[in-house]
């Protein structure tokens, strides 16, 4: 133990990544490449994240695509503080409760037309390549568009996925079957995977800009493109014919061409605290980020040796400091709710006093000032607890337990940015003929229900779990990190966290190090199920934790080596004058059933030599 906290290991799956030049981290090796390509041929970090961005829409399609959304988080050389980029669309402007309950819904479904919020992604892209990035729109493109013109190799987690749903393609969603069962079977992993019709759609975003005055204007006719042109009026005559959804049912979207016309991404203010001397950054309550920033002011007074990931104490006070912050969550979160409160001192205190010896067993919110905390209904699986891992998990009606993909740059001029991309699941919907995607399902987040504040509205973003993180060192950032996982991305980078910055681990032996989570929170996505005490941790945590936890009163389940989480990281060692990145390595799928993930981190070397693991 190293100050009450327990020593990082003494070797690693790989060294921390540094360098000088600039550094790329991503959930895909396609998309670390193709930011550090772009970043090599004197691009800066906001290009090489738009490239690699587009790129992961590509080759990642089973975790995010051109119908979904993303958060960002970055900070740019030349500003005084960080900003959120938001990428979140609104609910359509006939997505009612009012219509759902008509349809004979008690809840939004968790696949088909119904669930899609507007899609926000790509025009989030294309502002920040506008307003920070140096390219021109069609050479940041131009490695998505190879990719789905000439192909990729399959990943064989997107493989698996295909699988499990190509019986509901074939007799369900035939525009699906159409895309991702080539000659009517399931690709297997490694075969190289076409998407001509999304190709096109990004070369319509070129094609637009022809002829603009400036770099620009040709952005901006990109946008007009996507928002009015091709896109939105194939997906508003598409989705309203009725297709299968999740409960069963057959229902028509609600989206039209309309609403992609009003949506527009941009930037806003991010929340803050205090933790251990550095500022920790999180978009606001539209996303779950501020539980993170809940969850380590309330750790923040406790000493080392209680919150410690690696001992039973440590364990059981994490576990339980993120029951009360993700309660809180669930009782107040929304678009447009107002939370700063859950960071003043004296409700951290009385949230602390709640911190029990033993395992919690029941769902246990805040009161805010003026606003009783609003009471989900808490639904308990049948029979079976969750044990999550984040991982896409399709049923054959095509309900989906969502994960995303992850993408952070570092260059030499000091930008850095964070983005989390997901939504617009191949699984999520039928996928629109003409354009090679489908929609997202970010409105299985929102309630049927008018009084909670993450209520289905017209216009109102939904609710969701995407969570990058910057963490400065006075007025700058020095880290910029994230994890896909739905419900678990907090919950992940929490660990890594305090293993950072209060054990003083560097990045790749905290993202290395075995991390858990709890399923004690209301699930983010359909059918919103609830588990009360349930801890999912890796068995290389070690017997002594797991036995602490169940003596406590935890529900443990114990999941093999490296299935939790896929944090990546890149950061500025100011002191040292280095750049430095961090990735999870890839996890051996055939051991243990799971599908494959990889993440890849990429730096160039003072004598421009390229590394990568």
């Amino acid at each position: 133990m190293t100050g009450g906290f327990s020593a990082p290991p003494a070797q690693t799956t790989r060294p921390l990544l540094t360098g000088t030049f600039g550094m790329a981290a991503a959930t895909h090796w396609l998309a670390t490449a193709t930011a550090q390509a772009v970043l090599e041929r004197g691009g800066n970090a906001f290009d090489a994240a738009a490239a690699g961005g587009f790129v992961l829409q590509v080759v990642e399609p089973h975790l995010n695509g051109p119908g979904g959304d993303l958060v960002g988080l970055f900070h740019a050389a030349g500003d005084a503080r960080p900003r959120v980029l938001m990428g979140q669309g609104p609910a359509p402007r006939e997505a009612t409760i009012e219509h759902y309950r008509a349809e004979g819904l008690e809840a939004v479904p968790g696949a088909g037309a119904l669930a899609a919020a507007v899609p926000g992604a790509v025009d989030a892209w294309l502002v920040l390549l506008r307003d920070y990035g140096t390219w021109e729109l069609a050479d940041v493109l131009a490695f998505a568009i190879g990719y789905a013109r000439d192909g990729h190799p399959l990943l064989a987690s997107a493989a698996a996925t295909i699988e499990r749903v190509a019986q509901l393609f074939r007799d369900e969603w035939p525009s699906s079957a159409a895309l991702w069962l080539p000659g009517g079977s399931a690709p297997r992993a490694g075969d190289l995977f076409r998407n001509p019709a999304l190709a096109q759609v990004f070369e319509s975003l070129i094609d637009a800009g022809r002829g603009a005055a400036d770099r620009a204007a040709r952005v901006d006719a990109a946008r007009t493109e996507w928002k009015t042109g091709v896109v939105a009026q194939a997906t508003g005559a598409f989705v309203a014919r009725p297709h299968r959804h999740s409960t069963g049912g057959r229902h028509a979207g609600v989206i039209t061409a309309a609403d992609f016309a009003a949506f527009s991404a941009g930037y806003e203010q991010p929340l803050t605290t205090v933790f251990r001397g550095r500022t920790i950054v999180k978009a606001g309550a539209w996303t779950q980020g501020p539980a993170l920033l809940e969850a380590l002011a309330l750790l923040d007074p406790l000493p080392a040796d209680l919150i410690d990931p690696a001992t039973p104490e440590g364990a059981h006070t994490i576990v339980e400091a993120l029951k009360l912050a993700l309660a809180d969550r669930d009782a107040h979160f929304g678009d447009d709710s107002a939370i700063s409160e859950i960071l003043d001192p004296a409700f951290l205190a009385g949230r602390r006093a709640q911190l029990l010896p033993d395992a919690s067993h029941e769902w246990r919110p805040g009161a805010l000032s003026g606003r009783a905390p609003h009471r989900p209904p808490l639904i308990r699986p049948d029979g079976t607890s969750v044990a999550g891992t984040g991982e896409p998990t399709v049923g054959r009606a095509g309900q989906t337990r969502g994960d995303t993909c992850h993408i952070d740059v570092v260059d030499r001029w000091g930008n850095i940015i964070a983005v989390t991309p997901s939504g617009g699941w191949l699984q999520s919907s039928p996928a629109i003929p003409e354009l090679g995607f489908a929609l997202g399902t970010r409105l299985q987040m929102t309630w049927l229900d008018e009084t909670s504040p993450a209520a289905l509205r017209p216009g109102a973003r939904p609710r969701t779990t995407l969570s990058p993180t910057l963490v400065m060192t006075g007025d700058r950032t020095d880290i910029a990190m994230g994890t896909p996982g739905g419900d678990q991305q907090d919950q992940w980078q929490l660990p890594m966290l305090l293993r950072m910055l209060v054990g003083g681990w560097d990045a790749q032996s905290a993202i290395d190090a075995p991390t858990l989570h709890t399923t004690a929170m209301i699930d983010s996505f359909w059918p919103r199920t609830w588990t009360p005490a349930g801890v999912v941790m890796e068995d290389r945590l070690g017997d002594d934790v797991a036995a602490g936890l169940r003596s406590r009163g935890h529900d443990v389940t114990q999941v093999g080596p490296w299935s939790l989480g896929r944090l990546s990281a890149v950061g500025i060692d100011r002191g040292r004058g280095l750049l430095w990145a961090a990735a999870k390595p890839a996890r051996d799928a055939g051991l243990r059933g799971r599908t494959v993930t990889r993440s890849s981190a990429v730096r160039r070397t003072r004598d421009g030599g390229i590394g990568a693991r």
